[in-house]
């Protein structure tokens, strides 16, 4: 079966080559709020963030915090609502989220953007179903380069909890997806007993993307394709088709063409472009897929 891939260089706030409940399936890993290597990303995305961050070096407030965090969680509210309205009824979205943990101005503190992120789903109009926790076993506890706790060592009270998981988001738009009888391609995307008994679980332990050099690639390093094809194959049928809103290096992309599934993904910065056609390219010599590049 060959398949179908549009790789659109644009905002996914507003996904105007998709129609109304076109889409089967939704993976992505979105810039993680709070995040200092995803500063610039928002502020460039969205003027009143930037306004924010000259706010903050200027006056300091937590006041000023609290909206950065806000504004971001607005930004990506925008993409989620999009997703909403794009999904079939009964399709599932799946977002890998980092919590992140940030001192400013000699405040150290947690953002929990997995909760946040739920809240927002749920007033859109999403079901939450329970989600997965991805604990990377190479995360180690780090301070300023060091391997240390953060905090005191071995004294209390003053230590913090070393974060070493993230989530994996599931929500579904309406009831459950309905098929007709026997329907053949639901029957040839079957998974085995094995995966279903370890993908269904909820704690996944499996390796992050190895974190390269510069900040391009740290950045698209977001998660391992493995997680990509379990998502993939438990959530959708061959022949339909997935979207990743934030689509980085074109991991989901890959998955996709590997595993008989359409796809679509955007992505705003086009000096990935050579990093996604690269890693496509090499999976289209082998599966000799259709994709198209729509620059806006």
């Amino acid at each position: 079966m060959h398949s179908q891939h549009r790789i659109i260089l644009g905002n996914s706030q507003q996904m105007s080559e998709l129609a109304d409940g076109s889409v089967q399936l939704m993976v992505t890993s979105p810039p993680y709020p709070m995040i200092a290597m995803w500063d610039e990303l928002f502020a460039k995305a969205d003027p009143k963030i930037a306004e924010l961050f000259q706010k903050l070096a200027a006056n300091g407030e937590d006041e000023t915090v609290r909206k950065i965090y806000t504004a971001m969680h607005d930004y990506l509210a925008k993409v989620w609502q999009e997703t909403y309205r794009v999904l079939v009824d009964g399709g599932i979205a799946c977002i890998n989220i980092g919590d992140a943990t940030r001192s400013i101005n000699g405040r150290f503190q947690l953002y929990p953007n997995h909760s946040r992120i739920t809240e927002v789903c749920e007033k859109i109009g999403f079901t939450t179903l329970p989600y997965i926790l991805w604990k990377k076993p190479t995360t180690k506890p780090m301070y300023k380069g060091k391997g240390a706790f953060l905090g005191s060592g071995f004294l209390p009270p003053n230590a913090y909890v070393t974060l070493d998981c993230e989530f994996i988001l599931l929500f579904r738009k309406g009831k459950l997806r309905k098929f007709p009888p026997k329907d053949a391609l639901r029957y040839e995307s079957a998974f085995t007993k094995k995966e279903r008994d370890e993908w269904f679980s909820q704690i996944w332990s499996l390796k992050g993307t190895r974190q390269t050099a510069t900040e391009l690639e740290r950045r698209t390093a977001a998660y391992p394709e493995e997680i990509a094809e379990r998502l993939i194959r438990m959530f959708s049928v061959k022949g339909e088709l997935v979207l990743d809103p934030f689509l980085g290096s074109g991991t989901t992309t890959k998955v996709a063409m590997l595993n008989e599934r359409n796809s679509i993904g955007y992505e705003t910065d086009q000096n990935l472009l050579p990093v996604i056609t690269k890693k496509i390219d090499n999976c289209n010599a082998k599966t000799a897929e259709y994709v198209t590049i729509i620059k806006r």
